[in-house]
């Protein structure tokens, strides 16, 4: 059932569950205008779900909890095929009294559940390092699938002989199937990769910690974005590298759903 704002969706709930897009947007649910941290009953978890930068997590956390509600911080993978079926790996972390009072809502959604601290922020942390990752490995097979077909090579032949080939990753196998059908119907946007990628430069750089390759990968995003795809899925980067090659892709026939 739909609700008017997240405060009255959120009326006397024992579980909330966020998933939004930024820690802005998961900061207006919380204590924003008609925001849930009020409306929620006492003793109630809120299970955050959005890709955040971790000390934004311990920023969120703290407030709620000084309220009497508890906080899971708890980043998704999987996509929106895997939502739907309700088996989504979730990487969380929090007390042992926010896990308790999340379970019911985890089983439903969750194929994998991963406990990995007592305190809101680790599983966040968690989650950036799967999104680096996959945005280098995205980008990566963007660059191959590009290049193949710059070589004049049966890309749909190339897809089939790396799948089965050392070079293979789950990023290459699950995107490049979007560049063989010209389609690029976001699965997941451009833009959410410039943004977690984004997120890794920041936390690399307060860690004082060298991260080239996925520096590399976010310029690509990047560019991909700033090329007028950002909302597009983000097998567009493929698009990109054919764009400024002078390279041709395969383009979906008129007749072809959307």
């Amino acid at each position: 059932r739909g609700a008017a704002s997240p405060a009255e969706a959120a009326e006397g709930a024992d579980v909330v569950v966020s998933v939004v897009v930024n820690a802005a947007q998961t900061e207006a649910i919380l204590f924003g205008t008609n925001g849930v941290a009020e409306t929620m009953a006492e003793g109630a978890v809120f299970v955050s779900s959005a890709t955040i930068d971790p000390d934004a997590v311990r920023r969120l956390a703290t407030p709620l909890e000084a309220t009497g509600r508890l906080y899971l911080d708890a980043p998704i993978s999987g996509g929106s095929v895997r939502a739907a079926e309700g088996a989504l790996t979730i990487l969380a972390s929090g007390s042992p009294a926010a896990f308790a009072r999340a379970r019911p809502a985890l089983d439903a959604i969750a194929a994998n559940v991963y406990e990995l601290g007592d305190e809101p922020g680790v599983g966040a942390a968690f989650k950036m390092i799967n999104q680096l990752l996959a945005g280098v490995h995205i980008a990566a097979a963007s660059e191959a699938i590009a290049f193949a077909a710059r070589q004049g090579l049966d890309i749909r032949k190339v897809y089939e002989v790396i799948t089965a080939s050392a070079g293979n990753s789950w990023m290459f196998e699950n995107r490049v199937p979007h560049v063989l059908d010209g389609d690029y119907t976001p699965r997941s946007a451009v833009d959410i990769f410039v943004k977690d990628l984004g997120i890794i430069q920041d936390m690399a750089r307060s860690a004082k910690f060298p991260v080239p390759v996925a520096a590399a990968a976010l310029q690509m995003f990047l560019a991909t974005s700033a090329a007028g795809m950002g909302r597009d899925d983000d097998a567009s980067v493929a698009r990109l590298y054919a764009k400024i090659t002078g390279t041709e892709l395969p383009t979906r026939k008129p007749s072809q759903p959307a």
